[in-house]
């Protein structure tokens, strides 16, 4: 008997109970996947909301809207903006995480197309070096860090985009690798025999078939640098020129404690908005290369 036609001979009462049982599912997906929606984008709302309340408000209110009195409109932001250095954090910002993106994903992507394709001991041990490399959290090497980089004088944005290149670098050699274990070799091969140096066979044949996971590395690195605030405060500081806008916002913390949250907030929205703006536009390749690399590795 085929399988619709045992379909067919159910009793209705049994079609009436399994429709029950996976009308209960999908509401129980969509209740949690409701309530996760809220969780996530609660704080986002909670920032926008009080950047446009004065700092008595959000002191006394902070979950209430920006009603009557508590409005105060665009004076957070204005405050903001005329805060000394916050204009040069903005570009410095973008200088920083433009430059450190495409530091990893051209270093990472060589690297890992090298580890990949050369089969020696070495090779091996570097690439599990840089996996082992993804679980050592930043607070155990923070304080060598910011010596070496003191030494070095590394405090600046070039000297920061290398140490956000030797951070970034795990996992996006890990991902590359993945995703270049599952080239097959015979496309290069045949690349060789036609004449193709190994230069040319890399840059012609190999690195634009790596095209959806370096868009994946490119997102997920510049998400983790825009965002980062403990690299450059510890290395860039408070007293130099190249602060960023993480940086920048914990400037609104007087010397006695007193914090102007409302322009802290309305800061805080424009630091937010260039990342969102960012990830919503590039948001269908971050799948396409995890599934690309991390799962074809």
């Amino acid at each position: 008997m085929s399988v619709d036609a045992a379909k067919a001979l159910k009793p209705n009462s049994v079609k009436q109970d399994e429709a029950k049982v996976g009308g209960a599912a999908k509401g129980i997906i969509y209740a949690i996947l409701v309530f996760l929606t809220v969780v996530f984008l609660g704080p986002i709302a909670f920032i926008l909301f009080n950047s446009f309340k004065s700092k008595f408000a959000i002191s006394d209110n902070p979950f209430q809207l920006p009603l009557g009195d508590m409005w105060v409109g665009v004076e957070n932001y204005t405050v903001g903006l005329m805060k000394e250095g916050f204009g040069w954090a903005i570009v410095w910002s973008f200088v920083i995480t433009i430059l450190s993106v495409v530091a990893i994903v051209f270093f990472s992507a060589m690297t890992a197309y090298y580890i990949t394709r050369v089969k020696t001991w070495w090779t091996l041990l570097l690439y599990y070096l840089f996996v082992f490399s993804m679980v050592i959290p930043f607070q155990m090497v923070m304080f060598p860090t910011v010596k070496i980089a003191d030494m070095l004088q590394l405090n600046n944005p070039i000297g920061i985009v290398v140490l956000y290149l030797g951070f970034g670098s795990g996992l996006s050699v890990f991902m590359f690798a993945g995703f270049i274990k599952s080239i097959p070799i015979d496309i290069e091969e045949a690349a060789m025999i036609d004449g193709a140096s190994p230069m040319q066979n890399y840059f012609r044949i190999v690195l634009p078939m790596l095209k959806p996971t370096a868009v994946t590395v490119a997102i997920l690195n510049a998400m983790w640098v825009w965002n980062d605030y403990l690299l450059p405060y510890l290395v860039i500081g408070l007293s130099t020129e190249y602060k960023t806008i993480p940086v920048v916002v914990q400037s609104f913390v007087g010397s006695n404690g007193n914090r102007d949250l409302g322009a802290m907030m309305a800061m805080l929205v424009l630091a937010i908005i260039p990342i969102v703006v960012f990830y919503i536009a590039t948001q269908k390749h971050i799948i396409e290369g995890v599934a690309a690399g991390a799962v074809k590795g």
